[in-house]
């Protein structure tokens, strides 16, 4: 099946990707710049407003949850401060499904109109599933104090401020993302401006989609965080935005913004998890903090209006200062992906003019991947029919709690999964005509290596399509489990279960980093999973395509343990030598070129 030539052959096309991705690497964007000091966020001789009202607001409203009275309570005082303000005060009534289940919940919006097209748009939560969370409504505060502010300033863009609710799911979020009435330059969403240790990245830029916002609207906040706040942004390192991009998961509220192509950011000390109900704040009673980073706040808008637009979000990676374009991601992953797939197809030809019943043994790699399929349709059913009532937009940090009919969806699901095991899969393979041949030889032949590899290629060009940065993590088991079921290599079990280990490294680390990322074990990740697959976060293509690969898993190990099952090949000793003396041909003088001599 395998052919070494071919393979080598296109080893060169990824030699020559990896020449255009060095030479793809382009400077960073500059920050946009303002000549305004933004001094008037804190007048003298006004004291500090932001932090007494963060202060107030948390003593009259200590527990919000998404959608109750205190939460109402405070809207309303919000839409009361921003009409004082002379904005255009609007509101937004819905129903959405919150990490306590679904809700009625209410934006309210503030527009202070502009003298040409665009918005900018800042907003905060004011909900809380804790209490007090008196960090949590720093941000609030500072966007009443930014309404007071600029209700005297002339504007050339329109300014949005606006108070969200169901903050925890991104359920308010998504609605405004929805439901914005004009164009938007830039979304900054304020988040914990008053807690006392900082968490970074402080400017958090992912989202929901395969995108993040744009480097030239995180350069002008971090650039006016460093002026006003003597703050950084804090960096990412590369495999954490490799796997942001990879698996956009994002908990916080600037997510829906950037899929949604807004250019949006978040700031906020806690970083991109809300602060805990208990976080204290900053002990400083002039409020030199929450002033600085409203400073900032103030310092950006006043940039965003005066400047160009800002460019929609994009996938790109930073890396000391150069933005790694994704286009060049996409076509280093699809040079990596060519070797493998130049070897199967080959393979492929080889098998049938064999006598090999390829289609079949794709079969039987399909199979694999029927129970996992089965579960999740059964949790995609239960979101439609609403049984799922806290399957939220996006994820929760720290997970959603997980209730009664949660578990028993779960148990359903794994029943299903055992099942498809036990009863489909086997009535697959008879109806395909393997049953029989589903023997240690038969499943460690060429049939079945070949079909495997065809559909592992298949699969990873799908993925590749839709996400290059995921179809990354795909590439180690392209190439390692290529050797380990070709019929012509033979290696030890050591090496067979070493090759398996390395080709899931790469997605357990995905898995292991995105459980940290949202701050929950293996269940809650689990749980996880299945409120966004219920939600519709997670697609039904991307939900075949993870079955189709979990399958190709299983498919391996089952090569893998028949190849580890069959004998191995013992050298035949030889028996039968020439004279000790004899050294080869023409030693006795009887070839013509001795008897010429």
């Amino acid at each position: 099946m395998l052919n070494p030539r071919i393979y080598r052959t296109g080893l060169i096309a990824v030699a020559m990707a990896v020449i255009v991705f060095a030479f793809s690497l382009s400077h960073a964007p500059g920050p946009l710049v303002t000549s305004l000091v933004p001094d008037a966020f804190n007048p003298s001789g006004q004291g500090n407003p932001a932090y007494t009202n963060m202060l107030s607001l948390a003593t009259k409203y200590p527990a919000r949850s998404p959608g109750s009275v205190a939460d109402n309570g405070l809207a309303d005082d919000v839409a009361s401060q921003l009409a004082a303000a002379r904005f255009v005060v609007t509101r937004q009534r819905f129903k959405a499904n919150t990490a306590q289940g679904p809700r009625t919940l209410q934006n309210v919006m503030g527009v202070l109109a502009g003298g040409s097209g665009g918005e900018i748009v800042v907003l905060a939560h004011r909900d809380s599933l804790g209490s007090p969370s008196v960090a949590d409504l720093s941000g609030t505060a500072v966007l009443l104090q930014l309404a007071s502010v600029l209700s005297g300033e002339t504007v050339h863009r329109s300014i949005v401020l606006a108070s969200i609710s169901g903050s925890d799911g991104g359920a308010g979020a998504a609605e405004l993302a929805r439901n914005l009435p004009g164009p938007v330059d830039a979304v900054i969403v304020l988040g914990d401006l008053a807690g006392r240790s900082v968490r970074e990245p402080v400017v958090v830029p992912w989202s929901n989609a395969e995108v993040t916002s744009p480097s030239m609207l995180r350069s002008t906040l971090a650039a006016a965080l460093s002026s006003q706040a003597q703050l950084g942004p804090g960096e990412t390192s590369l495999g954490g935005q490799f796997m942001h991009l990879a698996f956009p998961l994002a908990t916080s509220e600037q997510a829906p913004f950037n899929a949604r192509g807004h250019p949006a950011l978040l700031l906020s000390l806690a970083g991109d998890r809300p602060p805990a109900a208990d976080e204290p704040v900053s002990a400083d009673q002039n409020g030199a903090q929450i002033n600085a980073l409203g400073r900032a706040v103030l310092q950006t808008i006043m940039a965003l209006d005066r400047g160009p637009q800002v460019p929609s979000p994009s996938a790109y990676l930073l890396y000391s200062g150069s933005v790694i374009p994704s286009w060049a991601v996409s076509l280093l992953v699809l040079a990596l992906i060519l070797p493998v797939l130049g070897a199967t197809i080959d393979g492929l030809a080889r098998a049938r003019r064999r006598g090999h019943w390829v289609l079949r043994w794709v079969i039987w790699v399909l199979a694999g991947a029927l129970p996992f399929a089965l579960a999740m349709l059964a949790v995609v059913a239960a979101g439609l029919l609403g049984l799922i009532g806290d399957a939220t937009p996006a994820p929760v940090a720290g997970g959603v709690p997980m209730h009664g009919v949660g578990i028993a969806i779960l148990i359903v699901a794994g029943c299903l999964m055992a099942g498809g095991f036990v009863l489909a899969r086997p009535w697959i393979v008879t109806f395909a005509g393997l049953a029989p041949r589903e023997t240690s030889q038969e499943v460690g032949g060429e049939g079945a290596a070949a079909a495997l590899m065809a559909v592992l290629c298949t699969v990873t060009l799908a993925v590749w399509v839709a996400n290059p940065f995921a179809a990354v993590l795909l590439v180690p088991a392209l190439h390692l489990w290529m050797w380990a079921v070709a019929p012509e290599v033979r290696p030890t079990r050591a090496v067979i279960v070493l090759l398996a280990l390395a080709g899931i490294a790469a997605p357990a680390a995905a898995v292991v980093y995105s459980a940290a990322a949202l701050g929950v074990g293996p269940l809650g990740l689990v749980w996880s999973f299945t409120t966004l697959l219920a939600g519709g976060t997670i697609g039904p293509l991307a939900a075949l395509e993870l079955s189709i690969v979990m399958g190709c898993a299983v498919s391996f190990a089952v090569i893998a343990v028949a190849k580890a099952r069959q004998p191995r090949a013992t050298p035949i000793p030889v028996t039968v030598r020439g004279p000790i003396t004899y050294a080869g041909p023409g030693s006795l003088g009887g070839t013509e070129s001795a008897l010429r001599r």
